[in-house]
């Protein structure tokens, strides 16, 4: 297996343990504040059973998370002993729509070149969060083992971003709030007459609000339906499903689009606590690739 430049990235990524590991991938912790400790997830398979189960209890009953920018000095941490190894890097980060520790990465980069100006760094923003990151880093992977080089992939990163397709079905806005993500009458208003947020990635990797449901089932045929209307290439894509507290839900959700376009291959993982802190409980997401420019739609 080709493995001539090292891919790094956040845990906000959301993939599994197992598959970070299989493919040598670096990640760097994005860390968060519950019951009075400072924690990082960098345990998947453990999150997605009974300590998964536990967090987003917690956040039911009202525990209160909060999480910080991660700094430049992390990533220099943990990049500057693969370059001291003769490694080139390219990291694939959380969107800088969503966070401000993607510019602390270019930070960490720049730095680092001039320490090691012989060797390649590259920073690349997916506009994107949880398995919509996950998507790229694993794109990033299928690239490099092809045998594209660092340069190569970076390119072609930046050609598939347009497609990344990201819709989210909320059981209502107030963690979004807590998060300074939205104002308080917005998700107060959502909360009292049951609607259900839908959101997607825009062109510069924020959430927005794109449609809304009275009713959860409505909430989650609306992800259906986008998924109908805007995937292209089913068959040869991976198709990924992100959720908090609600397992059931997800697994039905990939069975009812396996019976429209059955794709490549599913993947399903809970969100993990830092980005699962935002959406809340009741969250489910889905992410695809659709028509070149499908972000705008």
């Amino acid at each position: 297996m080709n493995r001539s430049f090292t891919i790094v990235t956040d845990t906000a990524a959301n993939l599994p343990t197992p598959l970070i590991e299989e493919h040598g991938i670096v990640l760097i912790p994005l860390t968060y504040h519950f019951e009075g400790e400072e924690r990082a997830c960098l345990d998947t398979v453990a999150f997605s059973g009974e300590a998964g189960e536990y967090f987003y209890k917690k956040l039911c009953e009202g525990e209160k998370v909060s999480t910080s920018q991660v700094p430049p000095q992390r990533y220099i941490e943990a990049l500057e002993p693969l370059l001291a190894r003769g490694e080139d890097i390219l990291f694939v980060g959380l969107s800088s729509g969503l966070s401000s520790s993607y510019h602390s990465s270019e930070v960490a980069a720049e730095q680092l070149r001039e320490a090691f100006p012989e060797r390649k760094i590259f920073t690349f923003d997916t506009l994107a969060a949880s398995l919509g990151e996950g998507k790229a880093v694993l794109h990033a992977v299928e690239y490099r083992d092809k045998g594209m080089s660092i340069d190569e992939t970076y390119e072609q990163l930046h050609k598939d971003r347009d497609e990344l397709y990201q819709v989210v079905i909320l059981d209502d806005l107030m963690f979004l709030h807590r998060g300074g993500r939205v104002s308080a009458p917005k998700a107060l208003l959502g909360k009292l007459i049951g609607i259900r947020p839908v959101l997607k990635g825009d062109e510069e990797g924020h959430l927005v609000v794109c449609d809304k449901a009275k009713g959860r089932a409505r909430g989650i045929g609306m992800l259906v339906q986008k998924y109908t209307e805007l995937i292209d290439r089913a068959r040869e894509q991976l198709v990924c499903i992100a959720y908090t507290d609600c397992p059931e839900d997800a697994h039905k959700l990939k069975d009812t689009l396996s019976k429209i376009f059955t794709p490549k291959q599913f993947l399903i993982e809970r969100y993990e606590p830092v980005t699962g802190s935002y959406v809340g409980p009741g969250t489910i997401a889905l992410f695809f690739e659709g028509k070149k420019g499908v972000r705008a739609f």
